[in-house]
């Protein structure tokens, strides 16, 4: 009687360590699978950052230090932007934003480095999108009155006389019998 007791004992002490092995490996196995953050665009190391030096450096030398820029201004070829940020996933939600860069560098008319700015996360505002609606010219027909309206609209190409990409084959076009190889009169 005692050594079923022990092996009822046993059987479940492995049932709990299996289980507990199981959801030891489950919680493990979400971090194998969880999406890493994502570095985005061109951060410019502090070394790097350091070594700019204003008035005495010129566009060549500041592209072979720190490589083409992520963007330049607009309307002024002489603003250039070096752009970066690490984003971390959020299920259900927009991305986290953990890191942000923006490096600003002015030239002037002659191509020599006049001011650098750098910018990061604290400096960003919020943007609230705007609840109007950009009116679009036409009607404002319902689905069903478009729907309705485009019955007898419908015209296969080719099909029932000459329309804008039909053939014109087997329609009396005023040049003959119609249908292929007319000529005119």
């Amino acid at each position: 009687m005692r050594t079923a007791l022990s092996s009822c004992a046993l059987a479940a002490r492995l049932r709990a360590a299996a289980l507990s092995v199981a959801a030891i490996a489950g919680l493990g196995g979400c971090a194998i699978f969880a999406p890493l953050p994502t570095e985005r665009g061109q951060f410019v190391e502090k070394q790097d950052y350091d070594q700019l030096k204003p008035g005495s450096m010129s566009r060549a030398d500041v592209t072979a230090l720190l490589g083409s820029p992520t963007a330049k201004a607009t309307f002024d070829d002489n603003t250039w932007f070096y752009i970066g940020e690490i984003t971390a996933p959020v299920p259900l939600a927009r991305d986290k934003i953990e890191k942000q860069q923006v490096l600003v560098l002015a030239f002037d008319q002659g191509g020599t480095l006049q001011t650098v700015h750098r910018l990061d996360k604290s400096n960003a505002h919020d943007v609230a999108m705007t609840q109007r609606v950009t009116p679009s010219p036409g009607s404002d027909a319902s689905f069903m009155q478009q729907l309705i309206g485009n019955v007898g609209r419908y015209n296969p190409m080719g099909l029932g006389g000459d329309t804008l990409g039909g053939s014109g084959l087997g329609s009396n076009n005023g040049y003959g019998h119609g249908g292929a190889g007319n000529t005119l009169p």
